[in-house]
Formats: C-alpha cells, sequence, structure tokens
C-alpha cells in the first residue's frame, strides 16, 4: 500500500503528487498542457529528446529537450476540474509557463475548421475557477504568451485569430447542443447569439480554469487551439491539431530567449526593444 503525507496533503513520498504522479526531480519550467493524452506524445515527437515520465488517469507526462529548452507536457483531460488539479499540482512543485494545446469550436464566421485560435482571455463559464475566486475575477492569459503564440504562427505561416474565448464545464447544453432526447432550455436559445455579440471567438473547457489558477498562483498561461467545429456553418473536421502542436513547441523556444533577455537586462516584463 502506498504511504501518503497527509489527507490535507495527499503526497507519495518524495513529493510525488497524487493525480500527476511526478516529482520535483521531473518538473520543468515550461509546460504544455492538451487534454487528449495522446496529444500529449505527438507533442513529445516534436522534440529533441523525450522521456516518459507518468501515465496515471487522464495525465500523461513527458519530459524532454526542444531546441535546447528544457520543457514537459502533461494532458488533462476533459474540463476545468482535472484542467485544475494539474495547473495545481504541476504549480506545487515549481512549474512557472503553462499553454493549453487543444481542439476548440468557433462561433465567428472567420474562424474556419483547421484555423488557430490564440486566446486573450476566457469568460468564465466552467465551475472548477469559481471554487478558487469570486467570478468577477478576469481570466486573463499572459501577454508574454499571447506575443510568444503569435510570433511562432507567424514564423510557419499558419492561419490563426486572436480573441476571447468562452470556456464551459459542457461540451453538450454548455455549447449550444442539444442534450439526449432533444434535452433544451429557453435560456439556452440566447447562449451563441450572446456571446457571438460580444465577440467571443470560440468554445471550450479548459483556458478559463488555466488562466485563473495561474494568474493566482503567479505563473503565466496562454492556450491556442486547433478548430475542429465550425459552429456558424455546421461543419466538424480533426484538423489542426499539428499545426497547434507546432505552435506551442516554437512558442516555448521564444519564451525561452526571451526570459534570457530579461534575466541579462534584470527587467522583470519582456518588451520588444529588450531584444
Amino acid at each position: 500500500m502506498k504511504k501518503f503525507k497527509s489527507a490535507e496533503e495527499p503526497e507519495l513520498e518524495g513529493g510525488v503528487q497524487y493525480h500527476i504522479r511526478a516529482s520535483l526531480k521531473d518538473i520543468r519550467k515550461y509546460i504544455l498542457l492538451p487534454g487528449d493524452p495522446k496529444r500529449a506524445e505527438k507533442i513529445a515527437e516534436e522534440w529533441d529528446e523525450k522521456r516518459f515520465v507518468a501515465g496515471h488517469r487522464e495525465y500523461v507526462i513527458y519530459v524532454g529537450k526542444y531546441k535546447g529548452v528544457d520543457l514537459m507536457t502533461c494532458s488533462t483531460g476533459i474540463g476545468g476540474p482535472a484542467a485544475g488539479i494539474a495547473v495545481e499540482e504541476l504549480s506545487r512543485l515549481g512549474a512557472d509557463t503553462f499553454i493549453r494545446v487543444g481542439s476548440t469550436g468557433s462561433i465567428l464566421p472567420e474562424a474556419r475548421v483547421g484555423d488557430l485560435i490564440i486566446s486573450i482571455g476566457a469568460v468564465r463559464l466552467d465551475g472548477t475557477s469559481k471554487q478558487y475566486i469570486i467570478p468577477e475575477y478576469p481570466a486573463l492569459a499572459s501577454y508574454e504568451v499571447i506575443m510568444a503564440l503569435i510570433e511562432a504562427a507567424e514564423s510557419f505561416g499558419y492561419r490563426y485569430h486572436v480573441g476571447i474565448t468562452a470556456s464551459t464545464d459542457s461540451f453538450y447544453v454548455g455549447q449550444g447542443r442539444r442534450g439526449c432526447g432533444g434535452y433544451w432550455q429557453s435560456w439556452m436559445d440566447s447562449l451563441i447569439p450572446d456571446l457571438q455579440k460580444a465577440r467571443v471567438i470560440n468554445f471550450e473547457m479548459e483556458a478559463s480554469t488555466v488562466f485563473t489558477l495561474a494568474s493566482l498562483f503567479g505563473r503565466r498561461a496562454g492556450a491556442i487551439c486547433a478548430v475542429y467545429a465550425d459552429r456558424v456553418r455546421n461543419e466538424f473536421g480533426i484538423k489542426g491539431e499539428k499545426e497547434a502542436i507546432k505552435v506551442a513547441n516554437e512558442a516555448v523556444h521564444i519564451l525561452a530567449e526571451w526570459d534570457e533577455a530579461k534575466k541579462l537586462k534584470n527587467k522583470r516584463y519582456f518588451y520588444p526593444s529588450l531584444l
């Protein structure tokens, strides 16, 4: 039987975290957070070096190097609760920067299947972030991570959009899809139209939790997602995953360069003329 520290702090011997099964010796500064455990392996395949760390529940972890930068990927499964656990336990070990690498559904006409969406913030329609802080607290991505993702997308010439995301706890009714047997409530009629009027560009299920917790813990976070569902044209396709992975990996390389520039100039924040 495994021995845990306590009910308050359910860590295994050596500081191994209960859910993700990683410890201090495994942690890296830069973390890529896919939802799908298989996507974690796809992310690591792009690296120069990779090592499997753990696979427990929905959390599959690899560490390695990309263009000389140490990094890590940890899958989170579906939704805010599981993503929150990953950010919580990785932060406890000392992780600094989180980039969600996911799939999404667009609700504005400019974003088509296969396009990439870089989130600047998220409407908190999830429940997990509300367990941590009042709903008025904003779920914002780090401006440095946003810029690095944009820089990376531009370097590959990929089609991308930058905007506000809505994060929900329901893939179906919470995103304006009818439930089993056509289940529906009247308030759902206005869900997508109201978000469209507010210029919200997409639905997904983890960004608001990742952004909120990262801010509360003094970390950086961002998100890049491939559009699988075009809700405006009612089209669906598994496209853009490889491109999102490439952008996320390259964004880590860019951030590492910027972080080194900050260190050399003894600056806390990055700004373009620092380079």
